[in-house]
């Protein structure tokens, strides 16, 4: 049995049979809720042949659950998810806290300063080994969990640390251009740095804010689903999503909207109901959008790489006057603040590729990459829908 608190007071638990899952409330206290996917409005929440979507949040895929799949099989001779989260759930550091049949561990903090100067494959496995218990985070490229000192403040902070493997050369680099592009189009992302030799992208976590620990849940938990249902949605769905959850409405759609463009004008083929979550305070009075995370332009690794999610249907690069009717029958915007909030993301783009061309005139390693970002920005500039990238742009590449 896992037991979950808020604060120091415990408000639920959290329970296997056989395939089948439990989450019990304690007493029945709106704000003592664990998220706004399990309101705290009834005593019991059932889930059959499948882990509950909120917690799934919380386990790691890919390259992360196949060291934990290796670990704890030859521990334990099997693996599941209630096995891996019961190991991690002590150690997660959010706005709920857990206690499991696993102790939770103290863990050294690293200089960030370090982890710059020195990012080759043996700090970060030298991370990984040190943090591996913390490494309660999604996604499938390389990562991990940080605790990192600045030095000026001195203060201890959570980071994600992300690398890339041979498959996806530069990754770093890739999302640092991309996220710096969302940015610049006046979209909040969380402070990233990438490191000297480009081999790693640091990200603070954004849930820590002003001393406070905020609560954090995906889209894919808000609509009920789990991790392979991610690509299963619209962009629609989550605006209505956000729309539901929400107290500054507006704003937050907004914000979704630049995001949505965005992800077009990138060619981020991975903006998946994982990519995008919402951020509230203890008693929930208030709920918003978080900053954009894990945007990538994906053509330069999948040249017919296609959006996430559908949109009017369909799963093609919209161009300007389809995005604009977007963010007015979806977002809650006027025309103008449509084409206003578009002409940013443009402008956002044209510099980009600005910072890319003379980032690779000084960094020779990122041409093919670099190169292959500018061209397929390029297209998006020409403002029309297409249903991939032309096959003959690939030949110049």
């Amino acid at each position: 049995m896992i037991k979950i608190y808020l604060k120091e007071t415990e408000i639920a638990t959290f329970l296997q049979d056989k395939h089948d899952y439990l989450i019990e409330y304690q007493n029945l206290e709106i704000q003592n809720s664990i998220a706004l996917s399990l309101p705290n409005t009834k005593r019991f929440y059932t889930y059959e042949h499948r882990f509950p979507p909120f917690f799934e949040t919380f386990l790691p895929e890919g390259y992360l659950y196949e060291i934990f799949k290796n670990l704890l099989t030859k521990e334990y001779g099997y693996i599941d998810d209630y096995l891996i989260f019961s190991r991690l759930s002590p150690n997660i550091q959010s706005r709920i806290t857990f206690k499991s049949d696993f102790s939770k561990l103290d863990f050294d903090f690293l200089n960030i300063e370090n982890i710059i100067e020195n990012d080759s494959a043996d700090t970060f496995k030298k991370l990984l080994e040190t943090f591996l218990n913390k490494n309660a985070i999604s996604g499938v490229q390389p990562k991990t969990v940080a605790l990192l000192k600045e030095k000026e403040t001195l203060h201890i902070k959570e980071y994600i640390i992300k690398t890339w493997g041979e498959e996806y050369p530069c990754l770093a680099e890739n999302e640092y251009f991309c996220l710096k592009a969302c940015k610049m189009a006046g979209i909040e992302i969380p402070n990233i740095t990438l490191t000297k030799n480009k081999k790693f992208l640091i990200v603070e976590n954004f849930i820590f804010q002003n001393g406070k620990t905020m609560g954090f849940e995906e889209i894919l938990s808000l609509q009920d689903k789990n991790r392979n249902q991610k690509y299963n949605g619209s962009y629609e769905q989550v605006a209505k999503s956000i729309y539901q959850f929400t107290t500054h409405k507006k704003e937050s759609l907004s914000a979704y909207y630049k995001i949505v463009v965005m992800n077009y004008l990138l060619k981020n083929g991975d903006a998946h109901l994982k990519n995008f979550g919402l951020l509230f305070n203890d008693d929930f009075s208030r709920i918003w959008l978080s900053p954009a995370y894990d945007v990538v332009n994906t053509t330069s690794y999948i040249f017919r790489d296609k959006p996430a999610l559908t949109m009017e249907g369909k799963k093609v690069w919209f161009g300007k006057e389809e995005l604009i009717a977007f963010g007015m029958k979806h977002c809650l915007l006027t025309k103008k603040e449509a084409e206003r909030f578009y002409g940013k993301c443009e402008n956002a783009l044209k510099q980009t590729i600005i910072n890319i061309e003379s980032y690779i005139a000084n960094n020779q390693h990122f041409e093919t990459i670099g190169r292959r970002m500018i061209e397929s920005f390029n297209i998006s500039l020409e403002n029309k829908t297409i249903k991939e990238l032309p096959h003959e742009l690939t030949r110049t590449w």
